[in-house]
């Protein structure tokens, strides 16, 4: 095990892992950990900070050791270590040092996501035409810009470019999710900072909440965004925001919030056409410089994809496998390192709260009333917490939803539930079997 390099290991586990796990968790808990080395039958993985740490150790363990035995056919065990920028560099070959910027004003932007690097075609043509034009015009062509489309189809991408433009410019950019803004709003309250807070955000040349669809049903928040909405549209000031769903489509929007949406462009990304996979995956190998066969990228870019980022995951799955064997990436080897994944990605049905609620409930033999009740006998608070820990980890939803989804919970019981199941996870095997079960219920539709 020893011969193989740690890193390239890890890196053929991120691509199975991406497609395993949601955007958020990805970002937040994957995307910064490298392989590191072995010590004996131990894997190391170099982790940014002890958060992540904690986090993987909890709640990732056995899905990452169950990754890391399928690809190596051996039993391994994980050892997530906190590491400094020396270490990280050493295990990629200093490639990936860009990765590791934290300061100056691009840092909240990915550097690889500019709109010259989004790759167009006809599923996304109209939405990167509008986001050139605020850019060109900012508040005065289309405002707002509401971008709204499926996990993963490029819409964080547009965002990115957008603030790298006006960044470029010295324009003021705030860039956050709706989840952001609203915790931002809780504490501002707390700490009777309401009038910083007012301040930081309408004082902006450009402000873009991501997934805003998260809003609706905080009545306050959705209160000081309108505000907000309406001094900086009344001050020609760019908004730009990104949905799942159109602005009629997102339940419990105020309709002041929801006309005001629509004032500008609304926008829509579609999943991308074979044409635009294949461009897609052409780009992103030439930026790893990896010399793969046009063969080999057609095999990746005919697989059924739901999204961009799940044909990232399977591209970097092939060049990792390759350098992992020494190969060459041939469609052979593509059918190979794909084989476990390509069919559950594919047919995988997306888990929503309610078809996860809906799951639990069945498997408990309770109804969804029993779920949001009241009620605290044993079975019922066991299957809850489980309810709040899958709607949590496996639909990435936040903790306000899901109280809301379930009675109407605090967000502090939610988030005790969740650490709760994730920790009694690592130890009962009955808890495992249950999860797993739920699981597979969910995925068979």
């Amino acid at each position: 095990m020893s011969r193989e390099s740690p890193q390239h290991v890890w890196e053929t586990a991120l691509g199975e892992l991406q497609v395993q796990v949601s955007k958020h968790n990805y970002q937040t808990w994957f995307c910064k950990t490298r392989g590191i080395g072995y010590e004996g039958n131990q894997f190391i993985v170099g982790v940014p900070n002890s958060f992540v740490e904690e986090y993987l150790n909890r709640s990732q363990r056995s899905l990452i050791r169950k990754t890391l035995i399928g690809i190596t056919g051996r039993d391994v065990s994980i050892d997530f270590r906190v590491v400094g920028s020396e270490q990280y560099n050493q295990a990629d070959g200093g490639k990936n040092g860009d990765r590791l910027q934290t300061h100056g004003p691009m840092a909240a932007f990915n550097p690889k996501y500019t709109l010259d690097s989004f790759i167009v075609g006809g599923s996304n043509r109209f939405a990167h035409a509008a986001a050139v034009g605020i850019t060109d015009n900012p508040g005065m062509s289309y405002n707002p810009l509401f971008i709204y489309g499926g996990s993963g189809l490029g819409k964080t991408h547009l965002l990115h470019g957008i603030g790298h433009r006006f960044l470029s410019r010295d324009l003021r950019v705030h860039y956050l999710s709706s989840e952001q803004f609203t915790n931002e709003f809780i504490d501002s309250i707390k700490e009777r900072k309401t009038a910083e807070f007012r301040d930081k955000y309408r004082k902006v040349d450009c402000l873009m909440i991501d997934d805003i669809q998260f809003i609706n049903g905080k009545e306050q928040t959705e209160e000081c965004f309108f505000h907000t909405f309406n001094e900086l549209h009344n001050a020609n000031r760019q908004v730009v925001i990104t949905s799942d769903r159109p602005p009629k489509s997102i339940p419990g929007l105020a309709g002041r919030l929801r006309s005001r949406f629509e004032w500008g462009l609304v926008a829509d990304i579609q999943p991308p056409d074979f044409e635009t996979r294949l461009a897609i995956i052409r780009s992103k190998a030439k930026q790893v410089e990896d010399s793969i066969s046009p063969d080999t990228l057609y095999f990746i870019a005919e697989k059924l994809h739901r999204n961009i980022r799940e044909l990232e995951g399977n591209l970097n799955r092939v060049i990792a496998y390759a350098r992992l064997f020494n190969t060459l990436a041939t469609p052979e080897l593509a059918a190979r390192a794909l084989e476990n994944i390509s069919d559950k990605s594919s047919s995988r049905i997306p888990a929503t709260p309610l078809l996860l609620a809906e799951a639990v409930a069945s498997s408990f033999q309770l109804s969804l009333a029993d779920l949001r009740s009241l009620k605290r006998d044993k079975e019922i608070s066991l299957a809850r917490q489980i309810a709040m820990y899958l709607m949590r980890y496996d639909a990435d939803c936040p903790l306000a939803q899901i109280g809301r989804e379930l009675g109407n919970r605090n967000p502090s019981t939610v988030s005790h539930a969740c650490e709760k199941i994730a920790t009694e996870l690592d130890s009962s095997t009955y808890l495992k079997r249950v999860v797993a079960s739920i699981r597979e219920k969910v995925s068979a539709g």
